[in-house]
């Protein structure tokens, strides 16, 4: 059986308290070991600075090919590619180490272990966190919003200004900042508003009972198409919808450029309201209208109603 071959780091300080004391075979083992572990660590500086050029290297030819790949006929983000290049370097830059403790007479298997259970109770300390990570990376990767799209999230509407693996940064109608957490993003419904390039406006109107709904229905119709914002594709739309208590409901159903919406509804609103007035068409009030019993209750001739009523009241033979 061959011997385990002795290792000259092993001994190194036992090695060093001999020497001093004057002993010349230490001395000789000593300067035989220094120049091993010289080499040793000459050997652990260059695979050392070849691996953070290797990782440089691969960081920057990750990050150009993912800024070049077009996703869903859009460019990349900027985000998910610097992520991914800063991902490639830490990976390469981890492999070298172990490359460069194993040079050293390190083992491995033991610095792995280590940084396994520091990994474990990181995790576990950072469980939320780490979700809000695991959410950016998904959104990043299938990127159902970029920057400057118009959304709704967590019932939230407003503009994306800024995301990143932890947060979505969203600024309100209201000018209000808003930074929610990617964890709680990724597991809500999101509405994207810009994706489709237009958006749909629905107006309904009550109008009075005896007016003629063919006017109206013809006005709602004229109004939109005179419209500049309306979009004529898809063709605005316009019918009865319903008998309410106080009116009946004419809808009018037309699409406008996402950033138009808004206005083109409420200028829509006000000039259906103007024109409306103008050719005799009503917007009634709510109310409710009394009616007699004795106005809707048949009139039946008083001798049949007696003859009825004593045929009613007659016992059986």
């Amino acid at each position: 059986m061959a011997a385990k071959p002795e290792d000259p780091v092993t001994p190194f300080f036992e090695m060093v308290s001999m020497a001093l004391s004057g002993d010349p075979v230490m001395m000789r083992s000593l300067a035989a070991t220094l120049g091993s572990f010289s080499m040793r660590l000459v050997v652990a500086l260059l695979i050392l600075a070849a691996t953070l050029w290797l990782a440089k290297r691969l960081g920057k030819v990750a990050e150009r090919a993912l800024a070049r790949m077009p996703h869903h006929q859009q460019p990349a983000d900027g985000t998910l590619a610097t992520f991914v290049s800063t991902l490639v370097r830490y990976l390469v830059v981890a492999v070298g180490l172990v490359a460069v403790l194993q040079q050293l007479g390190v083992q491995a298997t033991s610095v792995l272990a280590v940084l396994g259970a520091a990994s474990l109770a990181i995790g576990l300390a950072l469980q939320g966190t780490l979700s809000n990570v695991a959410a950016g990376v998904m959104i990043l990767l299938l990127r159902p919003y970029r920057a400057g799209d118009r959304v709704e999230l967590n019932g939230r509407q407003g503009t994306v200004v800024g995301m990143d693996l932890f947060n979505t940064k969203l600024l309100d109608y209201d000018g209000l900042t808003l930074y929610m957490p990617n964890g709680k993003v990724f597991g809500d419904m999101i509405v994207n508003i810009s994706q489709a390039g237009r958006r749909r406006i629905e107006l309904t109107f009550g109008v009075d009972y005896e007016d003629d709904l063919d006017l109206a229905l013809e006005t709602l119709l004229k109004l939109a198409g005179d419209e500049p914002r309306v979009l004529p594709d898809p063709a605005p739309w316009a019918k009865v919808t319903a008998t309410a208590d106080s009116a009946v409901n004419v809808t009018l159903r037309c699409w406008a450029k996402t950033n138009d919406w808004m206005d083109t509804r409420f200028d829509l609103t006000k000039r259906v309201k103007e024109t409306f007035d103008e050719v005799g068409l009503s917007i009634p009030y709510p109310h409710q209208v009394e009616v007699s019993r004795a106005d809707v209750r048949p009139k039946a001739n008083a001798a049949t109603a007696s003859e009825n009523v004593g045929t009613l009241a007659a016992p059986p033979s």
